[in-house]
């Protein structure tokens, strides 16, 4: 069944790249960072900053050329060939499958602290924002506009009333001591950084779903750049500025800190609603996203068929339990062996900065004239942090072994039958 048209105009695609963008990140990275690098943080996040801006335009680019569902797997094939474009399909479906116990625990952590309850519950709570996300999409993906930019602007506006009512509370003395840890501290914080700027190639894979792709794919993305880098900045600055940081614990809730300081009274409960519904809003785009994603593999052979097909609401099911499945799967693991989200975010945050390597080369490829500048600015700028990911090497070889196996083992099965990624 082909993929449903017409359901994405320019303020649902804001809302959808908010969603994505705009994510868990903004509630856990600012302390996990600034406990990395110190104040020397605020670095690292300008440099994510100015990786962005290209890394967004040039996906924006890439999607109004080809719009398909396979989103990087596809540009990767035209750029590089079939096998190029399966390995990155793989390297984003993990990253993204992975990504979703990531961005609901990170929701329930503030939950969690909101109740007075253990942080071991923080499972339970973010188990509970995954089966909603699964069951909005299984729905379909008629999102409302008015009501996805309603949140969003909520959102914005109380990360923005955090920032500013936090500045009669920095010191001067929160910024000596500059940069504890080196350049090394900078670069791998920004390293970690790639999980929160994760999500400009998200709504590519919805491309194809856009009413006018051509009109309003990149006004959306430069309205999300700029409400992004305005809130990521604050938000950052306000967590240093204030010194709300410095254990694993304070950094997981550091924003809900920020809140209760500046505006005066307890604002836990405000922020695990904040939480909430940041994490429900990242976890149902990502959904979304990456249940395409793997409706494309499937489609082509590099994921198993029942993948490739949809619904006769044009949603592919299986792709969504998958995403889910493997979600939850994480929590399961995570809750067994006490792991945070500080010790699962480097893996999906290293198979995301490969993708980019290849997107972005797949963009050197493929465009012309500004777009392509576009494209190598941030492959240089991404080539530059990839050194400092040499710890989670081991995480993209492995998919890569595991994927091609897996292509291998059904070129064989299916020995004689032509596949969609070979045609």
């Amino acid at each position: 069944m082909p993929p449903p048209r017409g359901t994405i105009g320019y303020g649902q695609a804001v809302a959808l790249y908010v969603g994505a963008v705009l994510g868990a990140g903004v509630l856990v990275l600012p302390g996990q960072t600034a406990s990395m690098a110190g104040p020397a943080s605020l670095v690292a996040w300008l440099f994510m900053g100015l990786l962005g801006l290209p890394l967004a335009m040039t996906f924006a680019a890439l999607a109004t050329r080809y719009p398909d569902a396979g989103g990087i797997a596809t540009y990767a094939t035209r750029a590089f060939g079939p096998t190029a474009g399966g390995l990155a399909g793989w390297f984003y479906f993990v990253a993204g499958s992975i990504g979703q116990t990531v961005v609901p625990l990170t929701g329930g952590y503030y939950v969690a602290t909101a109740l007075g309850t253990d942080q071991s519950s923080a499972y339970l709570i973010a188990a509970v924002i995954l089966a909603l996300a699964v069951a909005a999409n299984l729905v379909g993906m008629r999102l409302s506009g008015r009501v996805q930019l309603a949140l969003a602007g909520g959102v914005a506006l109380l990360l923005l009333a955090a920032t500013v009512t936090a500045l009669p509370h920095v010191t001067a003395d929160a910024f000596t001591s500059f940069a504890p840890h080196g350049v090394s501290g900078i670069a791998q914080a920004a390293v970690v950084l790639f999980f929160a700027f994760a999500g400009w190639e998200a709504v590519a894979h919805l491309a194809g779903e856009f009413r006018d792709v051509r009109r309003d794919m990149t006004r959306a993305t430069v309205t999300t750049v700029v409400v992004v880098l305005v809130l990521y900045a604050g938000i950052s600055f306000a967590v240093v500025g204030t010194a709300t940081y410095g254990n694993a614990a304070l950094d997981r809730i550091a924003v809900g800190e920020v809140l209760g300081t500046g505006l005066g009274f307890s604002a836990t409960v405000a922020a695990a609603v904040l939480a909430t519904v940041i994490s429900l809003g990242t976890t149902n785009a990502f959904i979304a996203s990456v249940s395409r994603l793997g409706y494309a593999l499937g489609r082509d052979g590099w994921l198993p068929s029942p993948l490739g097909r949809r619904g006769a609401n044009g949603v592919p099911v299986a792709g969504v339990l998958t995403v889910g499945g493997i979600g939850a799967a994480g929590l399961l693991v995570g809750f067994a062996g006490d792991w945070g989200t500080e010790d699962i975010v480097g893996i999906p945050a290293s198979l995301v900065l490969v993708t980019y390597l290849v997107g972005m080369a797949a963009g050197v490829r493929l465009l012309t004239g500004k777009t392509r500048v576009h494209a190598m600015t941030a492959l240089v700028l991404t080539i530059v942090i990839a050194p400092f990911a040499a710890a989670y090497i081991l995480v993209p070889v492995l998919v890569a072994v595991v994927a091609l196996l897996y292509r291998w083992t059904r070129t064989r099965t299916r020995a004689g039958t032509p596949m969609a990624g070979d045609r």
